[in-house]
C-alpha cells in the first residue's frame, strides 16, 4: 500500500475485527488475516497481545515476538565472530570445569558400583540432549535474540507485563558472581607453588585471577573468542591425554597393578535412593553448558542450523571424554580409595600413574587451567545475557546495559559481573556463609529452566494461532515432555533430607535454607514489580510505558518511562506498539465472513 513507512517493523495487534499493522519494506511473511484468531472467544484472553516480525542480518528467518520485549538488533552491534568452532569451544569450556576431576568420588558413592556409575555418566547425554532441543526449537523462534533464557520467558510469558523481564533480571545480576571458581583457580595456583596461603591471600589471587579474566575479554569480542578457543581446546586435549593414559593403564604398561580390578563385578556393590538421586543432580551440573551459545545467537551467521550441528558435537565431545575419564580413574584407582579418600579421583589418578611429585604438579595446573577456562566461557556467555535483561529496560540506565562503546564489547555487563565477584570473593567468610551463597545460585535458576520448559507449549500455542510457519527446527514432544520432568526433579530434590539429617548439608544449619530464600527472593520480585507498575503510578498519576532507543554504535534497547495521564493520549499518537516514534498507521479492516471461513 501506498504511503507505509519503510522504517519501521511490522507490528500487528490481534484484535475481534481490525489488525493494525505498521510495515516495512522487509519481505517480512506474516499472516494477513491474523485477526481470525480472536474470532472464537477461547482466544480473547490474548486480545491485547501485540507482535513484531522482525528480521535481523544473520541469514537468520524473521523473529515474531511479542511487542514488550527488548528490539531486534538488526545488525549485531557485537560483530559476528562466531562460527563453528567457536560454538563447540565455548559450549565445551563452561560445561569442563573442575567437577570432572572430582564429581566421579561422590558418584559412585552415590550408586554404590562401578557399572552404575559409568551408567549415568552416559545418561548425562539424554538429560542435556532433551533440554538441548527445547533450547534450540526457542532459537528457531528468536534467531536474532542473544541472551537464551532473557529472550525465552520474555516471550514464553508475556503477562504479566515486564513481571518475567524484571524477577530474571534481578536474580541475574544479583546471583551472576563466578566466586567459586576464581577461588578455586587461586587455591590450586598456589599448589602449583606449595604454598599454604591465607585466607586474604587467597582472596587477592582470586580477584587478580577475574580482573585477568575480565581485561582479556573487555577489549576486543574476537580476541575474546580466540582466547576462549584457545583454552577450550587445552582442556579438550587434557582430557584427551586422561582418557588414552587410562587405556594405556588398561594395556598393563604401567606401574598401575591390576588395572581390570573394577571392572570385574561392575555392578556390586548397593546404593540408598538418596545416593541415586543426589547423583543424578551431580551428573545433570556436570553437563552445564551445553546451553552456552544460546547466549550469543545473534553473533552468529544462520544461527539454527549451525547450532543444531556444531552444540550437538560439542555435547557428544564431552560425553565421550567424561566416559573414557571415568574408565581411565578407575582403571588406575581402586574402588575402595575412590570412595573413602578426602581428595579428588584425579589427583589419585595422576599420584598412581605417574608418581607422587609429578603427579601432583600436573593435577594442580589442569585443575587452575580448567578453572580459568570455565571462567572466561562463562563471563561471555552471561555478559550476554546480562545485556539482554538490560535492553529489556527493567534494569535502571537501559544504555549503560546496551552500549558496546568504545571497544565493540559489552563492557557494562563485564564490569557490573567482575563487580559482584569482587564483592562475593570478599565478603563472604570461608565455611557456612560461602557454600550457602554458592547454593542459592541454584534454585531460582532451576525454577526459571522449569517455567521456560513449559513455557516451549505458550510459544507453540500463540504461533499456530497466527497462522505462522514451521520453525526451521522442533523439538520432540517426548524431549520437551522429559525436558520439564527434570526440572521438576532439581525442583524437589534439594528438599529431600541428606543422609546426616536436617544439618547433614555442606552448611551447619537447616540444608534447604537456600530453596526457602531463592523463593523468597522471587516473590520480592514479585511485591517489588506490584508496587512499581500499579501502586506507584496510580499514586503518581502517570503510566509506565516503553521507547526504543537507538545508540550511536547501533545498539537498540527499551527503556521504561513515567508517562502523565494527561499525555496518554499524545503518546499513543506517536508511538507504536513497540515503543517507536510513528508518522502514520495503515488501518487494516478484518472480514468476519472471511475469517469464519478460514478458522
Amino acid at each position: 500500500a501506498a504511503g507505509i513507512p519503510t522504517w519501521s517493523p511490522t507490528v500487528v495487534l490481534i484484535c475481534r475485527s481490525t489488525a493494525y499493522v505498521w510495515q516495512s519494506g522487509r519481505d517480512a511473511q506474516f499472516s494477513a488475516d491474523c485477526g481470525r484468531m480472536c474470532s472464537k472467544p477461547v482466544l480473547y484472553k490474548i486480545c491485547d497481545l501485540k507482535f513484531v516480525v522482525e528480521q535481523g542480518c544473520n541469514g537468520s528467518q524473521p523473529s515474531y515476538q511479542e511487542v514488550s520485549g527488548a528490539p531486534v538488533e538488526t545488525k549485531s552491534s557485537l560483530g559476528y565472530a562466531v562460527g563453528p568452532v567457536t560454538i563447540v569451544l565455548i559450549n565445551v569450556g563452561k560445561m569442563i570445569g573442575t567437577g570432572v576431576y572430582s564429581t566421579p568420588a561422590t558418584i559412585l558413592k552415590g550408586t554404590g558400583s562401578v557399572g552404575t556409575s559409568m551408567i549415568f555418566w552416559a545418561l548425562g547425554l539424554l538429560t542435556s540432549g532433551a533440554s538441548l532441543a527445547v533450547y534450540l526449537e526457542y532459537a528457531s523462534y528468536f534467531p536474532n535474540r542473544s541472551g537464551s533464557e532473557v529472550v525465552y520467558l520474555e516471550q514464553a510469558f508475556p503477562r504479566p507485563k515486564y513481571f518475567f523481564p524484571i524477577a530474571f533480571a534481578v536474580q541475574t545480576v544479583i546471583l551472576s558472581f563466578s566466586s567459586g571458581n576464581a577461588i578455586v583457580m587461586a587455591q590450586y595456583l598456589f599448589k602449583i607453588g606449595d604454598h599454604t596461603p591465607s585466607a586474604w591471600e587467597k582472596k587477592g589471587v582470586a580477584i587478580a585471577c577475574y580482573t585477568l579474566v575480565t581485561l582479556l575479554l573487555i577489549f576486543h569480542t574476537k580476541t575474546s573468542y580466540r582466547i576462549s578457543n584457545a583454552i577450550g581446546m587445552i582442556k579438550v586435549l587434557t582430557l584427551v591425554f586422561i582418557a588414552i593414559t587410562g587405556l594405556v593403564v588398561l594395556g598393563g604398561h604401567t606401574r598401575v597393578q591390576d588395572p581390570g580390578a573394577n571392572f570385574r563385578d561392575a555392578f556390586e556393590g548397593k546404593a540408598t535412593g538418596y545416593g541415586l538421586t543426589n547423583s543424578l543432580v551431580k551428573i545433570i551440573f556436570s553437563y552445564a553448558g551445553y546451553e552456552n551459545a544460546f547466549n550469543i545467537v545473534n553473533e552468529i551467521k544462520n544461527p539454527v542450523k549451525t547450532i543444531k550441528r556444531n552444540a550437538s558435537y560439542s555435547l557428544i565431545i564431552v560425553t565421550v571424554l567424561y566416559i573414557l575419564a571415568n574408565v581411565a580413574y578407575f582403571a588406575a584407582v581402586p574402588k575402595a580409595d575412590i570412595k573413602t579418600s578426602g581428595v579428588t579421583v584425579a589427583s589419585l589418578f595422576f599420584t598412581n600413574v605417574f608418581g607422587h611429585a609429578k603427579g601432583v604438579k600436573v593435577f594442580n595446573l589442569l585443575i587452575a587451567l580448567s578453572a580459568f577456562g570455565n571462567l572466561i566461557a562463562v563471563q561471555i556467555g552471561q555478559s550476554r545475557l546480562i545485556r539482554e535483561c538490560g535492553r529489556q529496560g527493567v534494569l535502571p540506565f537501559p544504555k549503560f546495559w546496551a552500549s558496546t562503546r568504545p571497544f565493540g564489547t559489552p563492557i557494562g555487563p563485564y564490569m557490573v559481573k567482575w563487580a559482584v565477584t569482587v564483592i562475593m570473593i570478599l565478603a563472604p567468610p570461608a565455611g557456612d556463609a560461602f557454600n550457602f551463597i554458592t547454593d542459592l545460585q541454584t534454585y531460582p535458576a532451576a525454577a526459571f529452566a522449569f517455567t521456560m520448559s513449559v513455557g516451549l507449549y505458550m510459544v507453540r500455542y500463540r504461533r499456530k494461532r497466527l497462522g505462522v510457519p514451521r520453525s526451521e527446527f522442533r523439538a520432540w514432544d517426548a524431549a520437551v515432555v522429559f525436558t520439564i520432568l527434570q526440572n521438576v526433579y532439581l525442583l524437589i530434590m534439594p528438599w529431600y533430607p541428606p543422609t546426616g539429617g536436617a544439618t547433614g548439608g555442606d552448611v551447619s544449619f537447616w540444608y534447604a535454607t537456600y530453596c526457602v530464600t531463592g523463593i523468597g527472593i522471587l516473590l520480592l520480585c514479585g511485591v517489588y514489580y506490584y508496587l512499581w507498575l500499579y501502586v506507584l503510578p496510580k499514586w503518581g498519576k502517570y503510566r509506565i510505558r516503553q521507547e526504543v532507543i537507538v545508540l550511536e554504535d547501533g545498539s537498540s534497547t527499551n527503556s521504561l518511562v513515567k508517562v502523565a495521564l494527561s499525555d496518554l493520549e499524545q503518546w499513543s499518537r506517536t508511538h507504536d506498539a513497540a515503543g517507536r516514534l510513528v508518522v502514520t498507521g495503515v488501518e487494516v479492516e478484518a472480514k468476519n465472513e472471511s475469517r469464519s471461513q478460514q478458522v
